[in-house]
């Protein structure tokens, strides 16, 4: 099975060699960088599956870096760990804030570095599958990558709050939600969901799905699931 390549950012060459050999070590490919501007030019011309990146660069520094990453449409969605000094945490927000993954801080642990970036790596080996579903309930048809749906044939126009409802209660039928399950699944940085709210999404779905809204059935006292029946 394929291992992952992973590009190693930074400008000490003992942390460089200690993050290459644990790596190596799990079986990954390590391409190793010391300047801001390596990184770019490695990254843009034989693209990484993550970047471990240092934000104390010379030159060019880290946050300078993954700005240009998620800047180039051929590295905007490569996953990024940073490395970050513990004193630098306006750093760790604006890395975070242009779209790091998460960051490690120094000096640190090999092994948890290794966790943290197996677990990236699953987040996004997750959410590529999620992008390739689709979902289909006898006249409901769920693409979760274009983010369509129709019923019986006819396209719907359902916003980003009630797409992410109707995704998570039919993907798993029969089963019984809460509004704060609800509420914690589809809440997102821009779309604030609230308890009530949950029940105005869910008016909102039924209408826009006429004759197939009876697919979601309020369960009283507890919340709402997704029948087939």
């Amino acid at each position: 099975m394929r291992k992952e390549k992973i590009l190693v950012v930074d400008d000490e060459e003992d942390i460089l060699e200690l993050v290459r050999y644990n790596l190596v070590r799990e079986g990954y490919t390590v391409v190793c960088a010391a300047t801001g501007e390596e990184a770019f030019k490695s990254a843009a011309s034989d693209p990484a599956d993550l970047i471990i990146l240092d934000l104390m660069l010379p030159g060019i520094d880290g946050l300078e870096v993954a700005r240009r990453l998620k800047q180039n449409p051929g590295t905007k969605d490569t996953p990024i760990v940073m490395l970050s000094a513990k004193g630098e945490e306006a750093d760790i927000v604006s890395g975070l804030e242009l779209g790091a993954d998460d960051y490690v801080t120094k000096p640190f642990s090999p092994r948890i570095l290794v966790a943290r970036i197996k677990a990236v790596i699953r987040r996004r080996s997750d959410a590529a599958e999620e992008e390739r579903e689709v979902l289909s309930v006898r006249e409901l048809v769920i693409h979760t990558g274009r983010r369509h749906v129709t019923a019986d044939g006819r396209p719907l126009e359902l916003t980003y709050t009630e797409f992410q409802v109707l995704y998570f209660l039919a993907r798993r039928p029969g089963w019984v939600f809460t509004r704060s399950q609800i509420v914690d699944a589809v809440r997102g940085d821009d779309y604030p969901v609230t308890d009530r709210s949950v029940d105005v999404q869910i008016v909102g779905l039924r209408k826009k799905l006429g004759p197939l809204g009876k697919y979601i059935e309020t369960v009283r006292g507890v919340g709402y699931r997704f029948t087939e029946n």
